[in-house]
């Protein structure tokens, strides 16, 4: 199914002129054009590589083009068409094995003569001198390559270029060698194994191996497979390689082509902990994905809509309306695909696949952001909360490389898209921080929330699952953790800026084992209340007691983590009311 899916959004991409056709690479980087005289002679190397801004950094970063496709290799020698290292163009490198180099040469000149003898262009013909009449134990003292060594033997990749009549061009322009190519690569081999597509349904020549994906953060910088047998105990009934999964050429290309794109669009793909997610829609509508993205992601800076316009939509769309997005119209009925990779070594594992109409995905979105939604503080500057940023309140920011439990973000992912329970990795992430932090953010209320509206429990009852203060709620958990927080608001303001405060010591115990805790933070509260004035004193006191009503059985002796979850939405929430207060004195002093 996603090798399908991938496919046929190479073929609606292909449609549009968006992918390079079959046999090509469209995207492919290249740092150094060599250009050759008719003699074959090394006349110039071209440097095409220009800045990039990278985050804060400023970089080198080569030219995209255009080029044949390239082989997937191992460990073996395997040359590529008119484009390669310096190993196979140059037969020398910097890794010591100057042999190798020299065989990886004489295979891409084997190559370039089986590919352009007797095509009939200058280009070719100058191609062909050239690894005829090249000298690779002289490549390093060659006036043109020396003083640009160390970053043409650095993995660059270089490519043939030729003066024609009209400019200065690519040998891969050339129309004749274009033939050339195309017909090398649509050529069935005599020992090809030809079988039924698993992809397309069609007898068509397997591809052995599929080309490399990259762009996965962890997984190998030269790429890795989705599909892939190496071993003699991946295969079956004598197969080997691709034959065990039969999947044509064309298919091949296809599915690799459409998620290579995929994964170097920034906008269709994002990254949460170790997971690669991208999104498409189908016939390569760009905005029902690029919806689905900045409703479950955050809105690029460059996107020019708010997020009332990404409320707006989803609601449409849940309501079964068509809505405009980016000067695009989306039907509710179009199906859009998510998928979540993450690295294995040299593999690919799938996190998640989701195929739905945006209909259902938007009304699931909803669903997800209600749950979340929670009182804001006043300097918090996110009207909904990105799926990254629910990941990162399980993990501790001050790690050197922060990474949430390695299931999370594909489990999170999945239920946001399909309204399934969150996953226990989710709750279990924060309620850790809080302990360790002693610190619960809009965040981690927001999520304990969410958890408990849709994970439900009767240790934390729907009355304390509101977006702000429920004053009403006897529920003891709750009145507990508000309690706690007017404890900490009396120490704070006999107290000011004290270094260690009750929620320092405190907190986690309280919030297990009451018993032990309040009767000791209520006789510390007393003392406090003596060193404020006559108004703050009856103010704090008038909350204490108010909130010492609602406790009928005595402090409990321990409390379960749903119990727990209700004591820290309770002083969330209490706390958030004390700062809205205080924030709406100093605007009326103001």
């Amino acid at each position: 199914m996603i090798l399908q899916a991938l496919t046929a959004y190479y073929e609606a991409m292909l449609k549009k002129g968006i992918v390079a056709p079959p046999g090509w690479d469209g995207a492919f980087k290249v740092s150094f054009w060599l250009e050759l005289n008719d003699s074959g002679e090394l006349i110039d190397v071209i440097d095409q590589r220009h800045d990039e801004q990278r985050g804060k950094k400023t970089v080198l970063a080569p030219l995209q083009m255009s080029v044949p496709a390239h082989v997937k290799r191992a460990s073996g020698v395997a040359a590529n068409f008119l484009c390669d290292n310096s190993s196979y163009i140059l037969g020398a490198d910097e890794k010591g094995k100057p042999e190798r180099a020299v065989q990886c040469f004489e295979a891409c000149a084997v190559l370039h003569h089986k590919l352009l003898d007797g095509v009939d262009s200058p280009a070719a013909r100058a191609v062909l001198a050239f690894f005829d009449t090249w000298q690779p134990e002289l490549s390093a003292a060659h006036p043109l390559l020396a003083e640009r060594w160390k970053d043409i033997t650095d993995n660059a990749n270089l490519v043939f270029c030729y003066d024609y009549a009209d400019g200065r061009r690519t040998v891969t322009e050339d129309p004749a060698i274009k033939d050339a190519w195309q017909q090398h690569y649509h050529n069935t081999a005599p020992d090809a194994v030809m079988a039924q597509c698993l992809v397309t349904g069609q007898t068509a020549p397997i591809a052995a191996t599929h080309p490399a994906i990259k762009g996965v953060p962890g997984a190998q910088s030269s790429g890795a497979a989705l599909v892939s047998f190496n071993a003699p105990a991946f295969c079956s009934y004598g197969h080997e390689q691709g034959g065990n999964a039969p999947v044509s050429k064309y298919a091949a290309f296809a599915y690799t082509t459409a998620l290579n794109t995929l994964l170097a669009d920034r906008d269709r793909c994002k990254i949460i902990g170790d997971t690669a997610v991208v999104c498409w829609a189908e016939n390569a509508d760009n905005a029902a994905a690029d919806l689905g993205m900045d409703a479950i992601f955050g809105i690029p800076e460059d996107r020019g809509v708010q997020e009332s316009d990404v409320t707006a939509a989803l609601k449409a769309l849940a309501a079964g309306k068509s809505c405009d997005w980016l000067d695009e119209l989306i039907l509710p009925d179009q199906h859009v695909y998510f998928l979540g990779l993450a690295p294995n070594a040299a593999r690919l594992s799938v996190r998640f696949f989701l195929r739905d109409s945006i209909r259902r995905f938007a009304e699931h979105i909803n669903q997800h952001r209600e749950a979340l939604e929670i009182v804001r503080p006043a300097n918090d500057p996110w009207e909904d909360l990105p799926v990254w940023k629910l990941v990162r309140e399980t993990v501790n920011q001050k790690e050197r490389n922060p990474s949430p439990a390695p299931q999370l973000a594909g489990d999170l992912m999945r239920a946001i898209l399909t309204g399934s329970r969150y996953p226990a990795t989710l709750l279990n992430g924060v309620t850790l921080r809080i302990r360790a932090e002693r610190e619960i953010t809009r965040g981690r209320a927001a999520i304990i929330k969410a958890y408990y509206t849709r994970n439900r429990s009767k240790y934390c009852p729907e009355e304390v699952l509101t977006v702000t203060l429920n004053d009403e709620s006897e529920y003891l958990p709750y009145v507990l953790g508000r309690l706690f927080a007017v404890l900490e608001a009396v120490q704070d303001a006999a107290n000011p800026g004290i270094n260690t405060t009750i929620k320092d010591r405190y907190f986690n115990s309280a919030c297990a084992t009451p018993a032990v805790i309040f009767p000791t933070l209520i006789k510390l509260a007393q003392k406090h209340l003596q060193k404020l004035d006559t108004g703050k004193s009856i103010h704090y006191n008038q909350q204490l007691t108010a909130l010492m009503g609602m406790i009928h059985e005595g402090f409990p002796a321990r409390m379960t983590l749903p119990e727990q979850g209700a004591f820290q939405l309770g002083y969330y929430h209490q706390t958030q009311k004390r700062y809205e207060k205080k924030n709406k004195g100093e605007n009326e002093n103001v």
